[in-house]
């Protein structure tokens, strides 16, 4: 009977220390959800709700990787980038995130999220976005976001 007690003891002590360690902060959460709405205001085209998950200066990049095998580093425009979103068509623009991995040190908050990109309903491409953000006075802001794009090798 007491070993029964002892083994019975030893699961759930287990169990609970595995669904702490998966469960997420309160401050994960939030920079999920700073990162959910630059995606539901792009779904959406409203680009108001998407320039909220920003800093006014954010830095915006894309890795390319061209034809011949050569790489480089392509810089955005946040002000361009809330242009296309207000053209788009509502329910056109669609990034499908397959996951978060969230480190956060005080005031800096990291996020790595594969994705996968839908023009309407037909496959773009696919990659990872690399998110910093900043704890603000408001909210957690991305300030730097940098991406890969591929077609091939998305699962």
């Amino acid at each position: 009977m007491r070993m029964r007690l002892l083994l019975l003891s030893g699961i759930v002590l287990i169990s609970g220390m595995l669904q702490f360690a998966n469960a997420q902060t309160s401050q994960e959460i939030d920079v999920q959800e700073t990162i959910d709405r630059l995606f539901v205001g792009m779904s959406e085209s409203d680009s108001s709700v998407v320039a909220s998950a920003f800093k006014r200066d954010a830095i915006m990049q894309t890795i390319r990787t061209h034809e011949d095998g050569s790489v480089s580093v392509a810089g955005g425009d946040l002000s361009q980038f809330l242009i296309r979103i207000n053209e788009a068509e509502p329910g056109v623009l669609n990034e499908k995130l397959k996951g978060y991995e969230i480190k956060i040190d005080g005031d800096l908050a990291s996020a790595w999220t594969p994705y996968e990109f839908y023009v309407g309903e037909e496959f773009s491409h696919c990659g990872v976005n690399s998110f910093q953000l900043v704890k603000t006075d408001d909210d957690w802001k991305i300030f730097h976001i940098v991406d890969t794009r591929r077609r091939d090798n998305c699962n």
